[in-house]
């Protein structure tokens, strides 16, 4: 079987499509993969190290420069000629786009040549690329239902959920003591994305100088693109507070924690789910459709969630949600119990079947 894979620009997209190989080759004993990404985003590095065939094209989403995006209409000509050429060569069964910019010219291309395709959409409202795709791909996949009405010209929209959940699920606890962290007190993870977010730190800078988090430890992750010096130098808390850039494993230490504090990209709110935790939401208010809000909006109407808009967030009720989140114990069943009935019992598995029976 050959499949070609195709996405991305972030973490949102990569590990995603990742997830839905793995799972390919859990079924398939004679499996083919080809990812298509772009030449200077992050997917070059990743996909290669987990030994599958990367092929790079030269794209770039559009911006407000003119010149730029003059030049980009030229090379997504280039790069859906270059697709046509590997998909010719390849002769994929299927190919599969799972959102970024790259994905637009190897979608386009499996249409011109009459392959069946899959693209499947990670957050509650679609991207523009995954939008414009819709009405070329046989079926969409996707992770909230409320996406589900903004693809009203695709053939087929298909509810799979998140398949980073699969992987969460599996996940075992890390030690936390190997960081320093005592095994009796509690432990609140907060992680404001690969990335980070400097808005939001300087925020929670009042939080971790104040008293009002002795009871618990926490391990604060404040993103491989804010200063961890200039952070660590405004703290004066002499509570035990672990500051580093960026974690490895998220999901084993998340799995040790009592309460996870979170930005809403829809992958890390699948593992949170996967997990069972209790977390307080922060959804970022600086990205395309305000889609981390409709991410936390669906789950926090379903009552698996708590949220709290970063315009409203206070020391005080930072720490109120916290304390409720650690001791009130028909809280934390009932959130559980919500999560077990949202999330989709197995994203990846369900990808793989419903591809399979298309392209039969």
């Amino acid at each position: 079987m050959n499949i070609i894979v195709s996405a991305g620009g972030s973490g949102g997209h990569i590990y995603p499509a990742l997830a839905i190989i793995e799972e390919f080759k859990r079924h398939e004993k004679n499996l083919n993969v080809l990812y298509i990404g772009t030449h200077n985003r992050m997917e070059k590095d990743i996909v290669p190290k987990k030994g599958i065939a990367y092929e790079p094209i030269e794209i770039y989403g559009f911006t407000k420069d003119i010149k730029r995006d003059f030049k980009n209409v030229f090379l997504i000509r280039k790069a859906y000629k270059r697709c046509v050429e590997i998909m010719k060569d390849f002769q994929p069964d299927v190919v599969i786009g799972v959102g970024g910019y790259v994905t637009y010219p190897v979608i386009k291309a499996a249409k011109k040549l009459g392959i069946k395709t899959f693209i499947h959409e990670q957050n509650s409202r679609p991207g523009k690329v995954n939008y414009l795709v819709s009405r070329f791909a046989d079926i969409v996949g996707v992770t909230f239902k409320s996406s589900i009405p903004y693809f009203k010209k695709a053939k087929k929209v298909v509810y799979t959920g998140h398949p980073s959940l699969d992987g969460a699920i599996k996940t075992s606890k890390m030690d936390k003591t190997l960081l320093g962290f005592s095994p009796s007190k509690k432990l609140v993870v907060y992680v404001a994305g690969s990335l980070g977010s400097s808005s939001l730190n300087q925020k929670m800078i009042d939080f971790l100088n104040s008293n009002l988090h002795d009871s618990y430890e926490i391990l604060y992750i404040v993103g491989s693109n804010v200063s961890l010096s200039d952070f660590k130098n405004q703290i004066t808390s002499k509570s035990k507070i672990k500051i580093v850039p960026y974690f490895d494993n998220l999901p084993s230490i998340m799995a040790s924690s009592d309460v996870v504090i979170s930005r809403a990209g829809a992958g890390t709110l699948f593992e949170i789910m996967g997990l069972l935790k209790p977390s307080i939401i922060i959804p970022s208010p600086n990205v395309s459709n305000n889609h981390q809000y409709f991410n936390a909006k669906e789950l926090l109407e379903h009552h698996a969630i708590e949220v709290i808009e970063e315009k409203d967030l206070t020391k005080e009720l930072l720490a109120q949600k916290i304390d409720t989140l650690l001791n009130n114990r028909e809280k934390i069943e009932e959130l559980k119990k919500n999560m077990l009935e949202y999330k989709k019992g197995n994203p990846s598995l369900t990808i793989y079947e419903t591809i399979k029976d298309l392209i039969k």
